[in-house]
């Protein structure tokens, strides 16, 4: 793996625990286990740098809900976390700073204020501001994938570019949790379009599907399922590091 290209494991988090869902079903929840900081203790201890960490309490409720969580992680590992779901407002954004979150990840607010989220890039600074910009059959979808909108996932980044965007996570829906591969045509349009520092996710089952995502120019990778199901072990992922 080149150096700048990034191994990022997912932790999403709802009542507490370390969960996945399916294609954003949150009634497909499988409970994986009851201490996400166990969890990211397991990613430090093989030699992992990076961490993405969801709250999906807080992407349904429209606020921050897990940030002690997050504190829990950020004070007991020195894992560079980047956090999303339920930034909404100054305050939750503020909040999971101080919570110890590295970046902040964007996406249904970046959809419904454009405005906010430029005010917070110009505050904390564009390197610290993630675009989520996770999509369904290249249309950006919002609130936790729950709803879906009509705006193209290509204009959408392009527009947050244009003002120092340079980073971006994009979950093609459809494949996530699927374990069947990533969207590679999609990453590949996007960022020979865009030229964003692009994170792909969803549908890695493999550390082929990692080399892939790298191949085509990605900036780094988030695995999820793949890695609590055992298709991707941690050894096989310290090796990557």
């Amino acid at each position: 793996m080149k150096p700048y290209f990034k191994i990022i494991p997912a932790i999403d988090i709802i009542d507490g625990k370390c969960v996945r869902l399916t294609q954003g079903d949150y009634n497909t929840k499988k409970i994986y286990n009851e201490n996400p900081l166990e969890v990211a203790k397991q990613f430090e201890g093989v030699g992992i740098q990076y961490l993405h960490v969801v709250d999906l309490d807080g992407a349904k409720s429209r606020h921050i809900v897990n940030q002690k969580i997050l504190e829990q992680i950020a004070t007991h590992t020195n894992l560079i976390i980047d956090f999303g779901g339920g930034i909404k407002t100054s305050e939750d954004i503020q909040i999971a700073f101080d919570s110890g979150a590295s970046q902040i990840t964007c996406g249904s607010i970046a959809v419904s204020n454009h405005e906010l989220v430029s005010q917070w890039m110009t505050t904390y600074g564009a390197n610290k501001i993630i675009l989520g910009a996770d999509c369904k059959s290249k249309k950006i979808t919002t609130h936790g994938w729950m709803k879906e909108s009509t705006i193209d996932v290509i204009p959408f980044i392009q527009r947050y570019k244009k003002i120092g965007l340079s980073n971006a996570i994009c979950t093609d829906v459809a494949k996530d949790g699927l374990l069947q591969g990533p969207s590679i045509d999609l990453y590949s349009e996007i960022i020979s379009q865009t030229k964003i520092n692009l994170i792909a996710s969803g549908g890695i089952s493999s550390v082929a599907d990692i080399q892939a995502t790298e191949d085509i120019g990605c900036a780094g990778v988030i695995i999820g399922k793949a890695i609590y199901e055992g298709y991707i072990s941690l050894i096989e992922l310290s090796k990557l590091c």
